[in-house]
């Protein structure tokens, strides 16, 4: 780990400097810094702040706010997605639906194989908001990983405290001056939702993806990206079944001829729908704790939106997607979704920012 941390710019660099611009590839400060900032939320940094359990719509969300707030960036507050690579795996935006809107920390960071401390996430997340605070433009902080969007928000941090244990010392004094929208939905609405995105996954590639990714010596090794979800649980089928040696000529492994292959794969499946819905549990168990803390977080309930979404797919058949049923179903959802989220975070923010 001391390799790969052990060039990085000292604070004076380039990065504290607003009239230069971000490098492509920035690297971690040596040691945390504080952002500049007033203890008056009038002289503070405004950031709007998206937070939400996986799946739940923040990444659709942060897009079409920033339609509507011309000059807005996003920054992005998940700790696998700061890794390039299994664009798939990790859920990133593809690039052909960000609609131009400039994204930082998304897959800039090419080492993938150490862990990112929360405080290296402070400060890296915190000179990124300065600079794109400092030319006049609008930072949109958004994630799933609570613990990093507490690290980076808090005026005083200790990265030695749990803050999200039982006993753990939550502030709600933060060095910004923060929007909160919380998008979330129905628990059931939710899991059904995930399952559903997992088999959407492995039909955009998740598997190929992941058996590129396979390294027999490093399977079983949780460490930066390797704990994204779907890398452990199919590093133990592809340690039965090596990718070199599975049939070729387009075989779906969920439908292959072999039973015992099969199943395999499909207690893989299992276990990433599993993994998936206990990541969510677990967020939204640190959002409510946030909560509690004092943080002012609008809820904004999405049920409505995915229960059409999820009507809108099973329907949907490969060739009808043009269809007017079809095309009914995509307007009855996004509709809904402008109606009941959309919507309201435009006036919030508009409230927030006037």
């Amino acid at each position: 780990m001391e390799t790969i941390f052990s060039s990085f710019p000292s604070l004076d660099s380039r990065l504290l400097n607003p009239s230069l611009p971000l490098p492509r590839r920035p690297r971690w400060p040596r040691m945390d810094s504080s952002v500049p900032h007033h203890r008056t939320n009038q002289s503070k940094i405004k950031l709007i702040v998206l937070v939400g359990a996986t799946g739940s719509g923040k990444s659709r969300l942060s897009i079409d706010l920033a339609s509507h707030f011309p000059h807005s960036q996003i920054v992005n507050s998940d700790k696998m997605q700061l890794f390039s690579g299994l664009d798939i795996t990790t859920n990133k935006i593809p690039l052909d639906e960000r609609r131009g809107v400039p994204h930082f920390l998304l897959g800039e960071f090419d080492s993938i194989e150490a862990d990112v401390a929360a405080s290296q996430f402070r400060s890296v997340a915190g000179l990124t908001i300065v600079d794109i605070a400092s030319r006049g433009n609008l930072p949109l902080l958004v994630g799933g990983s609570n613990t990093f969007i507490h690290a980076l928000l808090v005026e005083t941090f200790d990265p030695e405290e749990d803050v999200f244990a039982e006993s753990g010392s939550r502030s709600h004094l933060l060095r910004y001056d923060c929007c909160f929208l919380w998008v979330d939905m129905a628990w059931s609405v939710l899991t059904e939702y995930l399952c559903k995105r997992v088999d959407e996954m492995l039909e955009s590639g998740m598997f190929e993806e992941l058996a590129q990714f396979y390294d027999p010596t490093k399977a079983g090794v949780m460490v930066g990206l390797r704990k994204a979800i779907g890398v452990p649980e199919f590093d133990a089928y592809f340690r039965k079944y090596p990718p070199w040696e599975s049939p070729k000529n387009g075989v779906v492994p969920g439908k292959d001829s072999d039973p015992i292959r099969r199943e395999a794969y499909e207690e893989a499946v299992k276990e990433i729908k599993d993994n998936t819905c206990r990541l969510a549990k677990r967020q939204i168990g640190k959002i409510l704790r946030l909560k509690e803390a004092g943080w002012d977080l609008v809820r904004l309930d999405a049920t409505a939106t995915f229960q059409a979404l999820m009507k809108r797919k099973k329907k949907q058949q490969p060739s009808s997607s043009s269809s007017p049923a079809a095309v009914a179903a995509e307007l009855e959802w996004r509709e809904i979704w402008e109606m009941e989220v959309l919507e309201p975070s435009v006036k919030i923010v508009k409230r927030f920012l006037e």
